[in-house]
């Protein structure tokens, strides 16, 4: 009996040492991850925030952010695309929700009280706030959790400087399991109405990757955010998939925000941190974004083709390209297969080592879509006028990319337009041009940037899209 009293004693006192542990946490990376210098960092964070430009105009609030977390030199800059969409604006706290590096542990840690310090002073925690979350969620203080962790630190210099009024709630997320996440998302989308709240997601993209390799493989990743595809990133993340390490932050975010109302997202900037290094063997993908809610006009009824349609699809195009190259003839083909028969706008991609190769398509629904793949495969190959015809040398080295298209909607807004998302046609007299929704990820467009480049493939000038052009959009599956 003495040794249980003892015990419960012991835990006590432990439990009260951990509560007395939070207090003014800190700082663990300042010198390292970003200057220990006040006026140093202050000018540095002012500076990327200045240089932050080509900016959407927003017709939401924003509601959340999702920033990276490398050293200010690498990610610094793209932060800064984040935090200057809601510099000078009014919230009472901003969550910050970082996965933890450090410390591997079931649920979340809630930084409850105190405060976070920085070169720039003390970020003080939203202490009611902070337990409402962990009412909700049933997730309370772990110190190991917090004590090291660079996810959430890196991101509080910023939030001193565009936000200075705002109190904090630190949040590390330990293993990011979908129990984890759904039950932080559900914690999240209850206390948001309670006051101005905004949420960063912290998260740096692929790890390690040739820059070829990480460019191609965060512009996919990119499209899930984009798309709010929560789901598939928190699949990814379970399959160990090399994604983005704060996938479950990111993802509790989406969630929450679609408890919410209609979220809408916005990518502001894609870099990786061969910019700095000028080391393209490994590279770290940085993501800047905010999420507002959706005002856009509703899209046509989703259309959507199985795993095997795909394939189908995309050995068509093949054999057609195959057969005509070689012997001049255009292949023959019947289906009963509703997907395959029903007319829909198509185009065929080709590239050659990862280069494009042809590109052609049909914007309007004219042919069933195993003809307009068909066609498409075999006009990329021999008309594009960008590139000579597909020699028969070339043919084992092709690879297909097909985009099928929903019909062209007339927006009459452009803020309405959604990198990652929306294609574009833009269209002016007898003028038209088209652009894929993944042609600006691949390029890493802003939104304008998009717009001005349809103008261009259209033989406008840029801006014209400003200036009396139609702007439609349409979504694709891309395979």
């Amino acid at each position: 009996m003495k040794t249980k009293k003892w015990l419960v004693f012991l835990g006590l006192l432990f439990g009260t040492t951990m509560a007395w542990a939070q207090g003014i946490r800190k700082p663990s990376w300042a010198g390292s991850f970003y200057d220990s210098d006040k006026n140093m960092l202050r000018g540095q964070i002012e500076d990327y925030l200045k240089n932050a430009k080509e900016l959407p105009s927003l017709s939401s609030e924003p509601l959340a952010l999702i920033s990276p977390h490398a050293g200010y030199v690498y990610s610094g800059q793209t932060a800064a695309y984040a935090y200057r969409l809601v510099q000078g604006k009014t919230y009472e706290a901003v969550i910050v929700i970082g996965p933890s590096h450090q410390y591997g542990f079931e649920g979340c840690s809630i930084y409850l009280k105190g405060g976070f310090e920085t070169p720039l002073g003390i970020a003080q925690v939203d202490e009611d706030l902070a337990g409402r979350i962990a009412q909700r969620s049933g997730f309370s203080y772990i110190a190991e959790a917090h004590a090291k962790e660079h996810s959430v630190e890196v991101q509080i210099p910023f939030i001193q400087v565009a936000l200075p009024e705002a109190k904090i709630v630190p949040i590390i997320m330990g293993f990011q399991t979908r129990k984890t996440i759904s039950v932080l998302a559900s914690a999240l989308a209850e206390v948001l109405p309670l006051k101005k709240i905004l949420i960063v997601a912290s998260t740096d993209l692929s790890h390690f990757l040739s820059k070829s390799q990480a460019n191609s493989l965060d512009a996919k990743t990119i499209a899930l955010v984009q798309n709010l595809n929560a789901e598939t990133i928190i699949n990814k993340m379970a399959a160990g998939e090399n994604i983005m390490c704060g996938g479950g932050p990111v993802a509790a975010t989406l969630l929450a925000m679609k408890k919410r109302g209609k979220p809408r997202l916005e990518v502001l900037r894609y870099a990786d941190s061969s910019e700095v290094t000028q080391d393209d063997s490994r590279v770290v993908g940085y993501l800047a974004a905010v999420l507002t809610l959706d005002s856009s006009p509703p899209l046509p009824p989703e259309f959507s083709l199985s795993p095997e349609e795909k394939g189908e699809l995309l050995r068509l195009a093949r054999e057609a390209v195959l057969l005509y190259i070689r012997e001049n003839k255009i292949i023959e083909y019947k289906t009963p297969a509703s997907n395959l028969i029903a007319e829909k706008g198509a185009f065929v991609t080709l590239k050659k080592n990862g280069q494009l190769r042809g590109c052609i398509g049909f914007i309007e629904p004219l042919f069933p879509l195993y003809e307009a793949v068909i066609r498409a495969a075999i006009y990329a190959a021999v008309r594009d006028y960008r590139f000579p015809p597909v020699s028969k040398e070339e043919l084992n080295d092709l690879e297909y990319e097909i985009s099928v298209l929903t019909p062209p909607v007339k927006i009459n807004d452009p803020t309405v337009v959604r990198v990652g998302k929306h294609g574009l046609v833009i269209s002016q007299g007898e003028k038209k041009g088209l652009l894929l929704p993944q042609v600006p990820v691949e390029n890493h467009w802003s939104r304008e940037t998009f717009l001005d480049q349809a103008c261009i493939k259209a033989g406008l000038p840029p801006g014209a899209w400003k200036k009396g052009a139609e702007i439609f959009v349409f979504e694709a599956i891309v395979f």
